[in-house]
């Protein structure tokens, strides 16, 4: 049904809602720490490159004073910092950590899986054959953990003109790659090289892969599909090329409800890429307006939390229980932060 309907009809009946869509239990974590360093520190607050992808969350972030910077240079000494979540090259942490303030590493920690993963085959030999797109953040960090042992790959034509390696291969990928893309490089990989070890558990986030599914069990149903996102969110830009994989004429990728085509009719499939706030959908489905209201389309539950970072927690405890002493209170009776119960877009609001 993808991309067929009623010509004259401009109306739009039913939105059919991803579940889950929007934020990830990474970017939840990479937005409450950095809020939760807002708190702590006057303004200014830097930040190395966005702490997500995309533009709603990075400009709430630089009304409250944040910085977004591309080399740590521009960092002034004894600057809070902290690093984005997409994760940093080994020689950025430590530069960051030389520069004398104090430093959160928010670097999702399925991202510190495939860094680990690097390391570990490098240190045993293997070439690493990496699936990853040219410049962005998470290939970047990912190739300079072992840069002389890992070849970067996006298409079966880069997995062919790869070299005859002497060394055992081994396989690694970008965390926020689609499914299709991936299979497509792993088949061709291993039809080059049999003896490829690869993970025991795929690198693919899981949040990316259920983003993928629950907008393919809505595509067949949707006369046309709306992805929010930016356009430099590498799993936003997966889920738009997924939907006309699956046969959708009508996709839009939109940054917000003001980017909306005016002629969209019938059942409009509706998701999020991982970093794009659930205000963005509340927008675009009060846009669109249905008329029969909306089907929320569920795959799966998501219940995967990622603590703040440890010194995080740590300065926080401390800052907490010495506010509590100050104003007369007692230990016994101090209220404790739930971290885990408070959603991102919640903590980003209250400081706005």
């Amino acid at each position: 049904m993808c991309g067929v309907g009623s010509v004259g009809d401009v109306a739009v009946d039913t939105v059919l809602l991803a579940a889950p869509r929007g934020f990830c239990a990474g970017v939840e974590m990479a937005i409450k720490a950095l809020t939760w360093l807002v708190r702590a520190f006057e303004p200014p607050v830097y930040c190395y490159h966005e702490i997500v992808h995309n533009q709603l969350v990075v400009e709430r972030f630089r009304e409250l004073g944040v910085i977004f910077v591309d080399t740590i240079d521009e960092v002034p000494e004894g600057s809070p910092l902290m690093l984005s979540a997409h994760g940093s090259a080994p020689e950025v942490v430590a530069a960051a950590k030389a520069n004398g303030g104090y430093v959160v590493d928010a670097v999702c920690p399925l991202v510190t899986k495939v860094h680990h993963e690097v390391r570990t085959r490098a240190g045993k030999g293997y070439q690493i054959v990496y699936v990853g797109h040219h410049g962005h953040e998470e290939a970047v960090g990912t190739m300079a953990v072992a840069p002389d042992a890992i070849h970067r790959v996006e298409s079966t034509d880069e997995v062919d003109a790869l070299p005859h390696f002497d060394q055992p291969v081994a396989l690694l990928a970008q965390t926020t790659l689609s499914h299709r893309d991936w299979q497509d490089v792993l088949d061709r990989t291993q039809e080059r090289f049999p003896e490829l070890w690869t993970p025991g558990r795929s690198d693919l986030c899981f949040a990316t892969t259920n983003r993928q599914a629950a907008l393919s069990a809505l595509a067949e149903r949707s006369d046309a599909v709306v992805v929010i996102g930016s356009a430099n969110s590498s799993n936003t830009r997966a889920l738009e090329s997924l939907a006309r994989e699956l046969g959708c004429e009508r996709v839009f990728r939109v940054n917000s409800a003001d980017e909306l085509p005016d002629d969209l009719f019938g059942d409009v499939g509706v998701t999020a890429g991982a970093s794009a706030p659930e205000e963005l959908v509340a927008d675009v489905i009060a846009r669109l307006a249905p008329a029969n209201g909306v089907e929320e389309v569920h795959i799966t539950d998501e219940d995967e939390y990622f603590p703040p970072p440890r010194n995080l927690r740590e300065m926080l405890a401390a800052l907490d229980i010495a506010a509590t002493l100050s104003l007369g209170g007692t230990l016994s009776d101090r209220p404790v932060v739930a971290d885990r119960e408070v959603l991102a877009s919640d903590a980003l609001a209250a400081l706005s």
